[in-house]
């Protein structure tokens, strides 16, 4: 995919599907071929009844471990692959391409869980070597998406966390995370939890247009005074900035958060990696096209005239005046509101491996 082709994808159709955030599936990097729709009057009628399919996948592991300088964790941990919630801007989209999925539309509806991440949880926590250092859930797809309702993946993974005494902490846009309040409360009363809250608009139309699946922002902020009033460290992650359509709102969401319990913040600007570029150029043409060439401007040059940034240091926060101008008020306003920038150290000292998994294969006994 060539940075600088700006065309629209021909796999995209005239017009975005009611709760979806992509309206079709673009080609990914590993596509062979390329394909011409023909329309015959039925491609449009199935396409407005996209249905959210739940498949398996058989990992062989669960702690994803992470060497980049830009991120607050050296572990995590994904119950999921894809993510319901369909965020336009979602920077973990072009990992689908690697099912042979396309980051568009299939993202969102042909989603994976891991019915084995606690039993892999628990034999990884229990190797000999194992270091012990603060997992991070969600990563890649939030852990409290829809499914999570039923499957409680996340919570069965919490519980062994809780068990082990283990450091863990999540950034989600789900107000699903209080249905596990008791399970973060008592390992926040240990100083082993953490949540972060991911607001990206108070605007409840740009919000259903931006994240069509996830919870309201006042579901978020609501969610926030629950887990703050139990006791449970929680920032705001304002993510991500998009000059031109929610970057004024900055101060906004940081004085709401912190008004509903947040103590700490930050905040990343947009990311277009792969084909993310593709779909979120046709999200502008749908839902903003008044506004598209100025936004598509201000990116490139956050990006140094490219139209993404893979480079640590500057692919979070962007490059130029732009850049700065967003980091000056970010710090002032978190000054203003006695928000901390630093997220909260967790304890590693209080770790215990599991006990044994009684339902899983036989192994050899310990001498001691």
């Amino acid at each position: 995919m060539a940075e600088h082709d700006l065309d629209p994808s021909p796999e995209i159709p005239d017009r975005p599907i009611k709760g979806r955030g992509a309206a079709a599936n673009v080609a990914h990097r590993f596509s062979t071929e390329t394909r011409q729709a023909v329309d015959d009057g039925w491609e449009q009628a199935a396409a407005s009844l996209p249905q959210t399919r739940l498949l398996v996948d058989n990992a062989k592991r669960i702690i994803s471990q992470n060497e980049s300088p830009d991120l607050g964790f050296d572990q995590s941990l994904n119950p999921y692959r894809g993510c319901e919630h369909g965020c336009i801007y979602c920077y973990a989209r072009p990992t689908h391409a690697w099912l042979g999925l396309s980051p568009g539309l299939d993202f969102e509806t042909q989603i994976f869980a891991k019915p084995d991440a606690p039993r892999l949880l628990r034999a990884e926590l229990a190797k000999p070597g194992y270091l012990c250092t603060p997992i991070a859930l969600g990563t890649a797809t939030d852990a409290y998406q829809p499914f999570e309702r039923r499957e409680n993946l996340t919570r069965r993974i919490l519980e062994i966390l809780l068990e082990t005494q283990h450091p863990v902490s999540v950034v989600t846009k789900s107000s699903l995370i209080v249905r596990d309040t008791d399970l973060w409360a008592e390992l926040a009363r240990q100083n082993l939890a953490h949540v972060a809250i991911s607001l990206t608009t108070l605007d409840g139309t740009l919000a259903r247009q931006l994240e069509p699946r996830a919870s309201a922002p006042h579901a978020r902020l609501e969610a926030m005074e629950k887990l703050a009033a139990a006791g449970i460290p929680v920032s705001v992650f304002v993510a991500p900035l998009i000059p031109g359509l929610n970057d004024q709102e900055l101060e906004n969401l940081l004085a709401r958060a912190r008004n509903h319990g947040a103590g700490s913040a930050r905040y990343t600007v947009l990311r277009l990696p792969y084909e993310v570029a593709t779909l979120f150029r046709d999200w502008l043409t749908w839902h903003a096209p008044e506004k598209a060439a100025r936004v598509m401007s201000v990116l490139y040059d956050l990006r140094g005239q490219r139209i993404n940034d893979p480079n640590f240091g500057s692919r979070m926060t962007g490059l130029g005046h732009f850049a700065d101008l967003l980091r000056q008020r970010f710090e002032l306003a978190c000054r203003r509101l006695e928000l901390k920038r630093d997220w909260p150290a967790l304890d590693t000292t209080r770790f215990v491996p599991p006990a044994p998994d009684a339902s899983g294969p036989i192994r050899q006994l310990s001498l001691f």
